[in-house]
């Protein structure tokens, strides 16, 4: 019952945007810090950026800082990853990920809860 499902990915050429969404339900993300994360063949699962429960402070992998946006939305119970300037080595699949936190975002983040991810193609 308690799932995150993300969607929003799909093929695009380099230099164009894309805009991930994960929408929560059976419980609420205010009490959460969210990450995003992604994984490509071959490669260890990475983290790309994290937002905190408040919404208030974000991190990024220095790979996507600049290009990429981080958001959430408490009225829809949801989280977003605004993706611009996409790279051909931004092709991964992408999974939004939860975790309960007073404060930030977790130093090691061990989600409590993920979803099934997106694919993000970026190729010409």
């Amino acid at each position: 019952q308690l799932q995150l499902v993300e969607s929003g990915g799909g093929l695009v050429q380099p230099g164009n945007s894309l805009k991930l969404s994960c929408a929560a339900s059976g419980f609420t993300l205010d009490y959460y810090a969210i990450g995003w994360f992604r994984q490509a063949p071959g490669k260890e699962r990475e983290g790309v950026s994290c937002i905190s429960s408040s919404g208030g402070s974000t991190t990024y992998a220095d790979s996507v800082k600049g290009r990429f946006t981080i958001s959430r939305d408490s009225a829809k119970n949801s989280a977003y990853l605004q993706m611009n300037s996409l790279k051909p080595e931004d092709t991964a699949v992408y999974y939004c990920a939860v975790k309960e936190v007073l404060r930030g975002c977790p130093r090691r983040f061990m989600p409590d809860y993920w979803g099934q991810g997106t694919q993000v193609t970026v190729s010409s």
